[in-house]
C-alpha cells in the first residue's frame, strides 16, 4: 500500500515547519512516506533501506542515508512525526474544551477518528512500540509511543482527581483500560475497514466519561 493522500500532505507540511528547502522538506516526506508505508505492509523487521527504496522510486539508498544518516536517524524522524502529526490532530480536536470530562471525551473520540484518518500511522506505531528499539533502530521509540498511548491520559486524570473532576480509581489502571479499549477498535477497524468509528468513539466516550465521573452524594438533612 502507499500512505494515503491526507497523509502525504501532512507530512509534507511537518517537514516544511523544520525550516527546510521546499526541496528538502519534499524529499524528507517522500522517504518517511514510503517508510510508514513499507512498515505498515511488511512490519518493522522486514524494513530495510533497500526496501524503502524501491517504494520511495529512489536511484539509491544514498538518499535516505544523506537525509536521515542512518536507520536510528530514519527512525526517529518517523516516530516524531507520527507523534507530532497526532498530536496535532487531538488538539484540533479538543480546541476550545476546558473542563475534564470534555477533554476526557474529546480525546477518546479522536483516537478513535485518528484510525479511519490515518491507518497506516496506527499500525507504524504498534510496530514501533513492540519491534522499533533493535541495535539498529532508535532506542526511544518504544518509550515514546508509550507515552503517547498511556503516560500523557495517566497524567491527565490524575489532575482530573486533584481538581474534583473526576471520581475515586487508579489512574494508571484506568489509562490502560481506555488505551486498550481503542486497541480493541482499532483491531476491529483494521479486520473491516467498513466499522462505524463515529459510533464506537461515542460509546467508548460514554463508557468511560461514566467510568471516571466524581460521585455525587445525596442525602436527607433531617
Amino acid at each position: 500500500m502507499q500512505v494515503t493522500p491526507s497523509t502525504q500532505g501532512a507530512l509534507q507540511e511537518v517537514q516544511a515547519e523544520l525550516g527546510l528547502s521546499v526541496t528538502e522538506a519534499a524529499r524528507r516526506a517522500q522517504i518517511i512516506g514510503a517508510t510508514i508505508a513499507t512498515i505498515s505492509d511488511l512490519g518493522y523487521h522486514k524494513t530495510s533501506f533497500a526496501k524503502i527504496k524501491e517504494r520511495a522510486g529512489l536511484s539509491s539508498t544514498r538518499i535516505i542515508s544523506y537525509h536521515f544518516t542512518n536507520k536510528a536517524g530514519l527512525m526517529q524522524a518517523v516516530v516524531t512525526t507520527a507523534t507530532g502529526m497526532k498530536d496535532k490532530f487531538l488538539e484540533e480536536r479538543t480546541q476550545g474544551t476546558t473542563d475534564r470530562a470534555g477533554l476526557l471525551r474529546g480525546y477518546i473520540e479522536s483516537e478513535i477518528a485518528f484510525l479511519g484518518s490515518y491507518p497506516e500511522l496506527v499500525r507504524v506505531m504498534v510496530e514501533m512500540a513492540s519491534s522499533g528499539s533493535d541495535a539498529e533502530g532508535w532506542f526511544m521509540s518504544a518509550p515514546i509511543v508509550e507515552e503517547f498511548r498511556t503516560g500523557r491520559l495517566e497524567r491527565q486524570l490524575r489532575q482530573g482527581q486533584r481538581e474534583g473532576a473526576f471520581g475515586e480509581f487508579a489512574p494508571d489502571v484506568m489509562a490502560l483500560s481506555i488505551a486498550q479499549a481503542i486497541d480493541g477498535v482499532a483491531a476491529k477497524f483494521a479486520a473491516d475497514p467498513k466499522l462505524d468509528l463515529e459510533r464506537y468513539g461515542r460509546e467508548l466516550a460514554d463508557l468511560f466519561t461514566r467510568a471516571t465521573a466524581a460521585c455525587v452524594v445525596s442525602g436527607n438533612d433531617g
